[in-house]
């Protein structure tokens, strides 16, 4: 499962863009038993097959929440109706269209659509109907069919059917970002099966998530599109079926989003007591540092702190002192993902795994967080980090079968080391870690010459460009730039606007960047997109590092097609093991938690389960 479209799939849990750390939070003021506005549907295995018909569908093991449930455990479902919430966002916007390579989205346009499926916050990965009232599957999970709910209605009125999902299916695959295509790989045929049904018939490959992450398309109207290319990007607001519609907006400035009223889902358990709000507004900002003035004079509401030295210094503040302002940490338990210095192995400079691992050693973490970070963060040693699914200690027996087959083909110190990135005192010398990179530079032909760091061979002096997409970075990335001048290393520091540094990424056109791969509790189909080789050469796909490995390709596959909880942590562990000893990145730091400040005009549940807090939980004070 993977949250790389939030702001346009709203079964993903990590939801809304901005907030993008904020996923759902808890309930349990109201006891279950709220009433259901239609009967509800009753599992059941088709006679003589091993076909299951239900109201939803596990990853592994059994659904939380039984058919007929009344609400998720963690909203509250009297929570009132109205208000508004006003947030913000960085760089601008210039298209509606946030399906396509092209344009930047609108932030919060994921609020339009509405998805087959939603999930659970309260479950590793299960879902649970929103357009589709039933979901049948085989056994072996070989397809996987979906039956709509009768009253589904676009906001034009039209009714949301079968060819609107076939359509929605195969235009984000041809003509959509080229995730989708990844994505729905495993895909053979997409059919309706009548005005309310529609089957997705798979390839055989044994992968269990697909039918959870096709519950998660977004289903577009046919009608609407059929006259539209949706191939660019526009400011035109398109049809949706979601909660939300677009009410104004000024492209690069602003969009207000209205609810729908008589949205024709509000009334179904699986959405009881969310979007509350009866407007969300996001006003954009060019700069981070405006920003926190401008929330300061309350001129928004809510705000997550990506940086711990604001954190720390920033909010002392009149109307905090007046208890006007509320400041909090909201603990999740989700895996932290990884954040670090990534490497463009599609250039020459950085092919060689030595050079990368030697670059590593120039990056005195200890240091920064003591002297920019206020000790708040842990370092990030794994790319599942925070959860049971990070390798630890050697390869278990289990892990060994997946990795045996590919010895000679991957570092062999996954078989023989435990990975930890280097460490230092934090006193700010290097002089031991500056010395071992030395070491691996010369043994990959590279030596110092007057000074300079020049490649045995070649001639050619060692030089590169870290691109960066906001100037809150360069006080991190200026100190690791002067460790690199020690090596003779020539880095140079970019900082461009938010459009440019997109564009610029998409098409892989940098040295090193900073970049996050976030991860959910059950990885899938989209680790094709961060690790696969296929994704490597696609413009706008996540695999920023250029990673082409048949071993890394194998265990991403063994990770799909896991049948059990048990198969998919030991698929995990073995591909954490190769990503660490391949040198993608230098890696940064994680904290578990999502650092929110707000104005105290709300109220929210009291309980957050462990996947975080989800703003669409929450409801305005009656003033």
């Amino acid at each position: 499962m993977t949250c790389r479209f939030a702001a346009v799939v709203r079964g993903c849990l990590l939801a809304f863009p901005v907030l993008a750390t904020l996923v759902a939070p808890g309930w349990a003021q109201a006891p279950a038993g709220g009433n259901v506005s239609a009967a509800p549907p009753v599992d059941v295995a088709v006679p003589g097959s091993a076909v299951t018909v239900s109201h939803g569908i596990a990853m592994h093991g059994a659904l939380k929440y039984p058919a007929g449930f009344h609400h998720f455990d963690y909203v509250n479902p009297a929570a009132p109706k109205g208000g508004t919430l006003k947030m913000y966002s960085l760089g601008g916007f210039d298209s509606f269209n946030a399906f396509v390579v092209k344009g930047t989205p609108a932030p919060g346009v994921g609020m339009l659509f509405d998805t087959l499926l939603v999930s659970a916050a309260d479950e590793a990965f299960s879902e649970y109907g929103l357009l589709a009232e039933t979901i049948e599957a085989p056994e072996n999970r070989a397809w996987v069919a979906f039956t709509l709910r009768k009253q589904a209605r676009f906001h034009d009125g039209t009714p949301v059917t079968a060819e609107d999902v076939v359509f929605s299916f195969n235009t984000l695959r041809e003509k959509g970002d080229p995730f989708y295509r990844l994505y729905y790989a495993n895909v053979t045929k997409v059919e309706a099966e009548g005005p309310l049904k529609v089957r997705f018939t798979f390839d055989g490959a044994d992968n269990r998530e697909l039918p959870l992450i096709l519950g998660q398309m977004p289903v577009l109207s046919k009608a609407y599109w059929k006259t539209r290319d949706f191939s660019a990007s526009t400011l035109d607001a398109p049809v949706g079926s979601g909660p939300y519609r677009v009410k104004a907006f000024e492209a690069g400035r602003y969009v207000v989003y209205e609810r729908v009223k008589d949205w024709w889902a509000k009334d179904l358990a699986v959405v009881k007591g969310q979007y509350n709000f009866d407007e969300i507004r996001y006003d954009v900002f060019r700069d981070e540092t405006v920003a926190l003035e401008a929330f300061k004079a309350g001129a928004y509401d809510l705000r997550t702190e990506g940086v711990a030295k604001q954190w720390a210094t920033a909010y002392e503040f009149p109307a905090r002192a007046e208890g006007k302002v509320r400041l909090k940490l909201f603990e999740n338990h989700m895996p932290s993902g990884m954040q670090g210095f990534v490497f463009n192995q599609r250039r020459p400079v950085f092919e060689d795994p030595r050079v990368r691992e030697a670059l590593g050693y120039a990056f005195d973490f200890e240091w920064a967080n003591q002297n920019l970070f206020y000790g708040q963060y842990t370092r990030t040693r794994s790319y599942f980090d925070n959860s049971e699914l990070a390798a630890t200690g050697l390869p278990s027996p289990e892990e060994l079968k997946l990795l045996a087959p590919w010895r000679g083909k991957i570092p062999e110190e996954v078989f023989t080391k435990i990975y930890m990135p280097p460490t230092t005192e934090g006193t700010g010398s290097q002089r031991a870690n500056l010395r071992y990179a030395l070491d691996l530079l010369q043994q990959a032909g590279w030596d110092v010459k007057n000074g300079v760091l020049t490649n045995a061979k070649t001639g050619k002096a060692m030089s590169f460009e870290i691109l960066l997409g906001s100037p809150t970075f360069e006080r991190v990335v200026l100190p690791y730039v002067q460790n690199l001048k020690r090596l003779g290393i020539t880095a140079t520091v970019r900082t461009v606007d938010a459009a440019q540094y997109q564009n610029r990424v998409k098409s892989y056109d940098f040295d090193m960047v900073v970049m996050v791969w976030g991860q959910s509790m059950s990885p899938g189909n989209e680790q094709r997109e961060f690790w696969g080789s296929a994704a490597a050469d696609q413009p706008g796909s996540r695999n920023i590092a250029g990673l082409k490995n048949p071993a890394v390709d194998a265990l991403i596959d063994a990770v799909v097609k896991a049948q059990t909880r048990e198969e998919l942590i030991t698929a995990t562990r073995a591909l954490d093991r190769v990503l660490q000893w391949s040198y993608l990145v230098v890696p940064h730091w994680h904290f578990p938690a999502t650092r929110l400040a707000w104005w105290d005009r709300f109220g929210m549940p009291d309980v957050v389960p462990d996947k975080g807090v989800d703003l669409m939980t929450w409801w305005a004070k009656p003033q």
